[in-house]
């Protein structure tokens, strides 16, 4: 009955990169949201089995202008990618991972103090928009050379002073002898809708953005149960806020009360030892794989 369902409804077009990191979290952040993803080897479109849904796998640098002329509704793909090509194009939820940050690099031997030090210099770049809006801000005049590809070999080989490129451990700048100096912005995956959106699937969207944040929400939290004396319940209950308020539920042994709650995943070291400080025993923690507010 739900598959003929979802037969006859429009359907939502989604575009995920082909290959690679974001390939792989987008798929898994739809998995995660109950979308089972029909598709075999090397397909460039699948359908969902579940959710009406068509999943467009894509090069990353093409995905922009598919939003744009309205191929595709939506996308996940990288917000460095959306400010290079994607004017016009708006962003309706960050998604917490491939994350990255667009930087300016140059050889370890550049004696380098601000950014007028690249004034009049030349600066080999896939991402021209991003650098040329860079450098404005800064009123540094700069001659670009545009390279689709690897950038890092630019100042080895005399082609330029500095590079601009994504930075994520920077292991690759260190292997080609070159150093971080300037970091234009900082990125991540994103949910991308198209300007030529209808109603009808922008209510599918809504849908899949539902889903989206309760599984981030999910993530960036855990589950904390603990056992607490009766005369610490206040100051215990101060560290752990909850959703709205922590659940207390009376042990058997007397003056001593379990007490469930959430933290936050970037707070928690500091709230456990907060908690042993006031007397918590017996702490238990959960993952959450989904939670709805």
């Amino acid at each position: 009955m739900i598959g003929k369902l979802l037969k006859t409804m429009k359907k939502l077009k989604i575009a995920v990169q082909k290959s690679g990191r974001l390939n792989e979290d987008s798929l898994k952040l739809l998995k995660d949201c109950g979308i089972s993803i029909d598709n075999g080897k090397d397909q460039l479109k699948a359908e969902a089995k579940n959710f009406p849904l068509e999943i467009y796998y894509l090069r990353n640098g093409d995905i922009p202008q598919y939003l744009k002329d309205g191929v595709v509704d939506c996308a996940i793909i990288g917000e460095n990618v959306l400010v290079e090509k994607g004017e016009g194009i708006g962003i309706i939820e960050k998604l917490g991972f491939s994350k990255c940050r667009v930087s300016l690099a140059v050889s370890k031997t550049f004696e380098y103090d601000t950014i007028k030090d690249l004034n009049q210099k030349r600066i080999a770049t896939s991402y021209p928009v991003t650098t040329q809006a860079y450098l404005d801000k800064h009123g540094i005049s700069a001659d670009l050379h545009i390279i689709n590809g690897s950038v890092e070999i630019a100042p080895n080989i005399g082609l330029a002073d500095a590079i601009c490129d994504i930075v994520s451990s920077g292991s690759t700048l260190f292997k080609n002898n070159l150093k971080e100096v300037e970091v234009m912005m900082q990125s991540e995956a994103v949910l991308a809708v198209s300007p030529t959106i209808d109603a009808a699937i922008s209510e599918i969207v809504a849908k899949l953005q539902f889903r989206i944040k309760a599984v981030l929400k999910g993530r960036d939290s855990r589950y904390v149960l603990l056992n607490a004396p009766n005369d610490k319940m206040d100051e215990i209950i101060a560290i752990l806020p909850g959703m709205k308020s922590p659940t207390i539920l009376p042990l058997a042994q007397e003056g001593w009360s379990s007490i469930h709650s959430v933290v936050k995943q970037d707070q928690f070291w500091d709230v456990i030892d907060q908690l042993k400080e006031k007397g918590a025993e017996g702490i238990l923690v959960c993952p959450i794989e989904k939670m709805v507010l």
